[in-house]
């Protein structure tokens, strides 16, 4: 029987074996909580300690004192489950009344959109025989369409300049603003994979059929209102793409609220594309109910208003109204409300790269949805839910997240006033070269105090983007990420890794093929939802040669990885790295280089020939292809940007090297894509005659040594292509490697299971070896078969692990080994077949 509650002073226990209570006076139970807080479950040995030193537990019973433990501990594992499930239902009855009233929004948008097909059709109706201009087209637009169409006559005749008229501004910026947060002012549409639920991101929703893009979300945090605003009005805390937000003037209201005339700076994405900037008003206020609202839209010739900066640098763009509405929730906690809806202005943008800025889902993922995931990945590190390794603070880290991204922003931006300047050309214009000698530039805080050595002068960038088809970006992304082999030249790394030490390095030549090198990745940190990690990389090189010595100590790479979330629509992934010395301070210098993917909602007008062939001129000279639009079905855009730094004898070197390494790259990523693009209709199926080749030995070699079919069916008697598909649809792992007595055996052939297995694709594959993948007990298992496998052509396995080439475990129920023959019945290479495999 359970004692009471430790509140009760005399606390009773009954004996599991004694059948009787024991009642504590307040003195027992005090002694007996100091030891509880120190140890929850003592040993024997340590409960008897305990009725020696404290004389007032004489008269208790060694077992009786276990029990009252063991009561002690269920209590408090009680009261932490009840703990727990107040708050799931704090936040599912907040849910649930966020859910009621997206409803009820619904509802309201359903009757408004019934009310405006009957409307419709009466007018077609009515004017089917007239020639006037009252068209169902002019007549009926959204009340928001209509503000805009028709600004409200009272803007000419107010005077924006004076505080009246600013708040006059606020007021309808406010409305438009919840219009569009509760009501149905824009018509929301559902992001797909967007589920409510407790733990859920929220709901998130984007425009159809609006002026601009549009998105929105809602979700639940654990924070006060004010904490929130404080965190969401800081944007470039959240918003990776925002340069700067600079407040010109502040200016408080009657009603206890605050007008801000902002200049805010974003980043452009890529290379290809001017920056964009924000003259806007923010109004801070609250609400009747208590609730707590930041609003925002631009300033323009139509609103009236004070003229903001202008920058040649930037394209000035629009934001509608705009912001977040925070309520306060039963229980403690917060609502949010965002709204973004902006004006990009897509009229200086290249046609290809138009639908970047015309995608509400890539506004939604980088803007409103990162809003909200920061808030709640505030709120749990507040909480002190989340524990990091390496015992940093998680202010810390994230500080190391938004330095790598604003140092890799800065290169692909480049701009003037940040002392970046370009560097004439070789000729070819695929590359960019610019160099920045600012000493100012390198006080900022995304490069450290002292960045530069005493041997350097500057900083050298080498940027360029590209149009990518069919290559998905998330595995392009991993790729990149867990081949570093593939791509990197060790000595350029060893080159940037130099920038860090008081001595020059001497400029490296870029080999083909890179250095022998091997990296090692050290998670530091990931956010809640793993769309985001940092994580260290260490590179190991091996010098074969004197003149390599240089080259064959560690170095390490502080790495951030973000996008890579498989549920994610439409957001963009990028790789960003900077090298760091062993130390790794807080303050480290970092100067990042990086990959970053973003995927385009292709629209193609067919009259529009100039752009289509401008689409298909750039991705032809990307992979060689000459394919028409029609056969294309995504297309993403690849930004590459490379810093290194230099001294004032070596400039013209450091460009060279810089402008062929990444060169370079471009290369190596052009045979990846052509690697792990997928075929139409063949999902990445390799249809090389040597591939059909290698398949019918296989299967042929499987029922020969067998007596079985390896597919269930008679695939003698089936076509090569049709083999082909079999083996690489199969959902078992088959791998091939190869049968040397000399060389450890690799892997050479894989089906797509198979390659999911080890997490690789078929141009890495041959970089792992059998042993590496086998753990003890398989690689024993084969050994000790193999002498059968050669007399007999065959060999079952029982159950056991494998590790992937990332290293993660791989279980499987069954492996059957047999050795396949060529047409000469030679011995070509050694089969396996891993039976229901998963991850462990």
């Amino acid at each position: 029987m359970m004692a009471h509650s430790m509140d009760d002073r005399d606390s009773p226990d009954k004996g599991f074996d004694s059948g009787k209570y024991v009642r504590y006076t307040p003195e027992q139970v005090e002694a007996l909580e100091r030891v509880y807080a120190e140890c929850p479950k003592p040993s024997s040995l340590r409960r008897q300690q305990l009725i020696r030193e404290c004389p007032i537990l004489c008269n208790i019973e060694p077992r009786q004192i276990k029990v009252w433990f063991q009561n002690r501990r269920c209590r408090e594992k009680q009261r932490k489950e009840s703990a727990r499930l107040q708050t799931v239902n704090r936040k599912l009855s907040a849910m649930n009344k966020l859910l009621m009233e997206e409803n009820d929004r619904l509802q309201k948008q359903v009757s408004h959109l019934v009310y405006e097909n009957g409307f419709m059709k009466h007018r077609i109706h009515t004017a089917s025989g007239t020639t006037t201009d009252n068209s169902c087209e002019s007549v009926v637009v959204s009340g928001q369409q209509h503000q805009q169409q028709n600004p409200n006559p009272q803007h000419l005749q107010r005077d924006a300049n004076n505080p009246a008229g600013l708040l006059s501004i606020a007021e309808e910026a406010l409305a438009e603003f919840l219009s569009k947060a509760t009501g149905t002012a824009v018509d929301w549409v559902q992001m797909i994979g967007m589920k409510p639920g407790p733990d859920s991101i929220g709901i998130v929703a984007i425009s159809r059929n609006c002026s601009g893009i549009a998105a929105r979300a809602c979700g639940l945090v654990s924070l006060e209102p004010m904490k929130v605003a404080e965190i969401l009005k800081d944007r470039p805390s959240w918003f990776r793409d925002c340069r700067c937000v600079e407040t010109l003037n502040v200016i408080p209201t009657g009603s206890g609220g605050t007008i801000e005339l902002v200049n805010t700076q974003i980043y452009a994405p890529t290379t290809l594309a001017a920056a964009r900037d924000f003259w806007t008003l923010r109004y801070s206020t609250s609400l009747e109910d208590g609730s707590y609202v930041v609003c925002e839209r631009s300033l323009t010739s139509a609103t009236g208003g004070p003229n903001g900066p202008l920058s040649s640098s930037f394209v000035r763009a629009k934001m509608l109204s705009s912001g977040f509405l925070i309520r306060p929730c039963d229980g403690g906690g917060s609502i949010i409300h965002i709204v973004d809806h902006v004006d990009l202005d897509v009229s200086s943008v290249p046609e290809v790269l138009r639908p970047l800025y015309e995608s509400s889902k890539i506004l939604a993922q980088k803007m409103t949805v990162a809003a909200l995931r920061h808030v709640r990945q505030v709120a749990q590190e507040t909480s002190g839910e989340v524990q990091y390794s390496g015992g940093r603070q998680p202010a810390v880290l994230r500080t190391f997240s938004q330095r790598l991204c604003r140092g890799f922003n800065d290169a692909v931006n480049g701009f003037a006033d940040d002392g970046w300047s370009p560097m004439s050309s070789d000729g070819a214009e695929d590359i960019t070269i610019m160099i920045n000698s600012s000493s100012a530039k390198f006080a900022g805080s995304q490069y450290g105090s002292s960045f530069l050595p005493s041997f350097g002068s500057g900083v050298l960038c080498a940027k360029a983007s590209m149009l990518l088809q069919n290559v998905p970006p998330l595995v392009l992304i991993r790729f990149l990420r867990e081949h570093r082999a593939e791509w990197a030249d060790y000595g350029v790394d060893a080159y940037s890794a130099a920038s860090l030490r008081a001595n020059p390095f001497a400029v490296p030549c870029v080999r083909t093929g890179g250095f022998p090198s091997n990296q090692v990745i050290l998670p530091l940190a990931q956010t809640l939802e793993h769309e985001e990690f940092l994580e260290v990389v260490r590179l190991g090189g091996h010098a074969y040669s004197p003149e390599d010595m240089g080259l064959s100590r560690d170095m390490y790479l502080l790495q951030l990885c973000s996008g890579v979330d498989e549920n994610v629509v439409g957001g963009c992934a990028q790789l960003v790295f900077a090298p760091i010395d062993e130390s790794f301070a807080d303050d480290a210098p970092l100067l990042p280089s990086g990959f970053r993917v973003i995927p385009l909602e292709q629209k193609v007008n067919p009259n529009d020939h100039q752009s289509t062939n401008r689409t298909r001129d750039l991705a032809s000279s990307l992979d060689g292809s000459t394919k028409t639009d029609s056969e294309t079905n995504s297309r993403l855009v690849l930004t590459i940007a490379f810093q290194f730094t230099f001294d004032n004898h070596s400039r013209d070197n450091v460009a060279t090297m810089a402008r062929h390494y990444v060169r370079n790259v471009v290369g190596s990523i052009q045979r990846v894509a052509l690697a792990i693009t997928p075929r139409p209709g063949s999902m990445q199926l390799p249809t090389s005659p040597e591939a059909l080749t290698l398949v019918r030995w296989i299967t042929r070699s499987y029922s020969a040594h067998t007596g079985a079919d390896l597919f269930g069916t008679d695939s003698q008697s089936c076509g090569g292509d049709t083999l082909l598909k079999q083996l690489w649809n199969h959902s078992d792992a088959i791998l091939c490697c190869s049968l040397k007595t000399n060389a450890s055996p690799v892997f050479t052939f894989a089906n797509q299971a198979g390659l999911d297995m080890l997490e690789t694709t078929l141009v890495a594959l041959q970089d792992i070896m059998l042993d590496k993948t086998l753990d003890d007990s398989g690689r024993k298992a084969l050994c000790s078969e193999f002498a059968k496998i050669m007399q007999q052509g065959y060999a079952n396995l029982p159950a056991g692990i494998c590790v992937s080439s990332m290293g993660r475990p791989v279980s499987y129920e069954q492996a059957t080994v047999w050795k396949v023959v060529d047409d000469n019945e030679s011995n070509h290479c050694l089969a396996f077949i891993l039976v229901n495999w998963s991850f462990v």
